[in-house]
Protein backbone atom coordinates (compact mmCIF):
# COMPACT_ATOMS: atom_id res chain seq x y z
CA UNK A 1 0.00 0.00 0.00
CA UNK A 2 2.83 2.22 0.68
CA UNK A 3 3.78 2.35 -2.87
CA UNK A 4 -0.05 3.37 -3.72
CA UNK A 5 0.09 6.41 -1.05
CA UNK A 6 3.15 7.99 -2.73
CA UNK A 7 1.66 8.35 -6.25
CA UNK A 8 -1.21 9.95 -4.61
CA UNK A 9 -1.70 13.94 -4.20
CA UNK A 10 -2.42 15.73 -1.34
CA UNK A 11 -5.95 16.26 -3.01
CA UNK A 12 -6.34 12.38 -3.20
CA UNK A 13 -5.44 11.58 -0.09
CA UNK A 14 -7.53 14.34 1.66
CA UNK A 15 -10.77 12.37 0.03
CA UNK A 16 -9.33 9.13 1.52
CA UNK A 17 -9.17 10.95 4.74
CA UNK A 18 -12.61 12.69 4.29
CA UNK A 19 -14.39 9.14 3.65
CA UNK A 20 -12.47 7.94 7.09
CA UNK A 21 -14.22 7.81 10.53
CA UNK A 22 -11.97 9.92 11.67
CA UNK A 23 -13.81 13.22 12.53
CA UNK A 24 -12.51 17.01 12.80
CA UNK A 25 -12.99 16.92 16.38
CA UNK A 26 -10.58 14.20 16.59
CA UNK A 27 -7.78 16.22 15.30
CA UNK A 28 -8.69 19.76 16.99
CA UNK A 29 -8.25 18.30 20.65
CA UNK A 30 -4.67 16.84 19.51
CA UNK A 31 -6.56 13.35 20.13
CA UNK A 32 -5.09 11.80 16.71
CA UNK A 33 -1.50 12.15 15.60
CA UNK A 34 -0.17 12.64 12.22
CA UNK A 35 0.58 8.70 12.52
CA UNK A 36 -3.09 7.83 13.13
CA UNK A 37 -3.95 10.24 10.06
CA UNK A 38 -1.80 8.06 8.20
CA UNK A 39 -3.21 4.75 9.52
CA UNK A 40 -6.71 5.71 8.73
CA UNK A 41 -5.86 6.40 5.50
CA UNK A 42 -4.29 2.80 4.72
CA UNK A 43 -7.48 1.33 6.42
CA UNK A 44 -10.11 3.55 3.92
CA UNK A 45 -7.92 3.07 0.95
CA UNK A 46 -8.05 -0.35 1.47
CA UNK A 47 -11.87 -0.91 2.39
CA UNK A 48 -12.60 1.83 -0.47
CA UNK A 49 -10.68 -0.65 -3.05
CA UNK A 50 -8.43 2.32 -3.65
CA UNK A 51 -9.02 6.24 -4.49
CA UNK A 52 -11.80 5.48 -7.24
CA UNK A 53 -13.80 4.43 -4.46
CA UNK A 54 -13.14 6.76 -1.80
CA UNK A 55 -13.57 9.92 -4.58
CA UNK A 56 -17.10 8.37 -5.58
CA UNK A 57 -17.79 8.86 -1.75
CA UNK A 58 -17.03 11.97 -1.64
CA UNK A 59 -18.72 13.12 -4.45
CA UNK A 60 -21.81 11.45 -2.51
CA UNK A 61 -21.34 13.30 0.27
CA UNK A 62 -20.56 16.65 -1.57
CA UNK A 63 -24.53 16.40 -3.28
CA UNK A 64 -26.00 15.20 -0.05
CA UNK A 65 -23.90 17.39 2.63
CA UNK A 66 -23.10 20.59 0.39
CA UNK A 67 -22.97 22.85 3.77
CA UNK A 68 -20.76 20.43 5.91
CA UNK A 69 -18.33 19.16 2.27
CA UNK A 70 -16.42 22.64 2.20
CA UNK A 71 -15.73 22.60 6.31
CA UNK A 72 -14.74 18.71 6.27
CA UNK A 73 -12.52 18.70 2.97
CA UNK A 74 -10.61 21.71 4.16
CA UNK A 75 -10.18 20.13 7.53
CA UNK A 76 -8.47 16.98 5.70
CA UNK A 77 -6.60 19.03 3.40
CA UNK A 78 -5.10 20.45 6.28
CA UNK A 79 -4.58 17.15 8.06
CA UNK A 80 -3.36 15.40 5.04
CA UNK A 81 -0.11 17.98 4.53
CA UNK A 82 0.03 17.84 8.35
CA UNK A 83 0.32 14.04 8.60
CA UNK A 84 2.58 13.73 5.18
CA UNK A 85 5.24 16.33 5.48
CA UNK A 86 7.35 17.41 2.01
CA UNK A 87 6.59 18.78 -1.23
CA UNK A 88 3.25 17.25 -2.77
CA UNK A 89 1.51 17.81 -5.61
CA UNK A 90 -1.87 19.43 -4.85
CA UNK A 91 -3.41 18.36 -8.07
Amino acid sequence: MATMLTRLSVTELAQVLFASAVQPSDTASGAVSAREIRAAIDRRLCACGGHAGCAAYVAQEAGDHPDAFVTRMRWALEAVAGAYPGPRAAA
